[in-house]
């Protein structure tokens, strides 16, 4: 008894109902796309106008290499910067009204600022290096990023960037003031960390 038999019950034969018509592949063969539309399979490359880079991690706003980045310019940088100062200025009159005064309550005044001055620059620090955001960063709408993937940089390298901040201040104060004229609107310590500022609204 052969596939072909008639009176094989496994068989099938051409024009019968769930058998292939000619020419069409069986199941598990590869489908042929339609005429006119190209197949694109694993790893095929995008199409034009389709950014593509780094996966972006959630709530993070990396731009990938598809698209260029929007630089934050640099009275938005400045706005900023004073929103985070005025974070701090509580517990700075804390700290000053207690190192000025006399008595056992000047000590605790000190102290309080002292400890809050701390927690908050640390906290910055934490959320700059893991989100690209301080509060005043996120207030008016920036973030800090790699120049190389637009990802945050990390806490660590937000530190060195910090530290690097002190080159902006050496002449003159003129690297705070580099972004507004920069082609990537870049201060000086953003130049040695590889680092940008990017608009997020």
């Amino acid at each position: 008894m052969s596939f072909g038999d008639p009176n094989n019950p496994y068989g099938q034969q051409q024009g019968q109902p769930g058998s292939t018509p000619p020419g069409q592949p069986g199941y598990g063969y590869p489908q042929q796309a339609p005429q006119g539309v190209p197949q694109q399979g694993y790893g095929y490359p995008q199409q034009p106008g389709q950014p593509y880079g780094y996966p972006q991690a959630p709530g993070q706003g990396g731009y990938g290499y598809g698209s260029a980045p929007s630089y934050a310019n640099w009275g938005a940088r400045f706005l900023g910067t004073i929103v985070d100062g005025l974070v701090f200025l509580v517990p700075y009159l804390f700290f000053i009204i207690g190192v000025n005064s006399d008595g056992a309550i000047s000590g605790i005044f000190a102290a309080i600022g002292g400890l809050a001055l701390l927690g908050i620059a640390i906290w910055q620090l934490i959320q700059e290096g893991k989100t690209g955001q301080t509060i005043g960063k996120k207030a008016v709408g920036i973030r800090l990023v790699r120049e190389a993937d637009g990802q945050p940089l990390g806490v660590g390298m937000a530190f060195v960037r910090r530290l690097a901040h002190f080159l902006d201040s050496l002449p003159c104060y003129i690297g705070w003031l580099w972004p507004a004229w920069d082609e990537k609107n870049q201060t000086f310590a953003d130049k040695i960390c590889s680092s940008i500022v990017i608009k997020t609204k």
